[in-house]
Order: structure tokens, then C-alpha cells, then sequence
């Protein structure tokens, strides 16, 4: 017997879910629990704009905490204000 499965962020239960866990940690389970494939590939693509935007080096924890936040509000729609990437002002962001 198959388990049912909707993705909390799309509510589809057809787009199939993520292999593995992305990484080590409760949050690493919930998204595995929670969040379907194609929803991952969307997060991957705007953590690599974040990254690439701000610049983040992410063995400072401080960057790891910011993709963190910005990951639980753009799957999970946590409370929070997402970053911007805007384009307008490249090479003079902070974070």
C-alpha cells in the first residue's frame, strides 16, 4: 500500500518526492517529509541566486543561518520577509 503524499508547499501529490535527505539535521528530515521534488529544484535554484547575490560564504555561519531562514519561509512559509535579489543593486549588497 502506497502512502499518500501532498507537498505542503504546492499541494500536489504528483510531483514526486526528494530521494535523500539534503542534509543531517530535523529540517533535512521535514523537508524529505514534507516537501515534493520539483518544490527542492525551485528552493536549489533561489538558494544559488542568494548565494551568488550576496555573496555568501557559507562555511560563516552566519551566511548557513540567513539560507536557513530564507529556505523555512520560501517551502514552508514560515513568518518572516524573504530576501530580495535585486539586480538594480549589484555589487553593493549587504547582508
Amino acid at each position: 500500500m502506497t502512502e499518500t503524499f501532498a507537498c505542503v508547499r504546492c499541494d500536489r501529490g504528483d510531483r514526486g518526492r526528494i530521494d535523500r535527505v539534503p542534509f543531517p539535521s530535523a529540517l533535512g528530515e521535514r523537508i524529505v517529509a514534507e516537501i515534493c521534488a520539483a518544490c527542492w529544484e525551485e528552493w536549489k535554484e533561489r538558494q544559488m541566486l542568494l548565494i551568488n547575490h550576496y555573496g555568501l560564504k557559507l562555511h560563516e555561519a552566519a551566511a548557513r543561518e540567513f539560507l536557513y531562514k530564507n529556505l523555512r519561509i520560501h517551502l514552508f512559509g514560515e513568518e518572516g520577509t524573504a530576501a530580495r535579489i535585486d539586480t538594480d543593486t549589484e555589487g553593493s549588497v549587504e547582508w
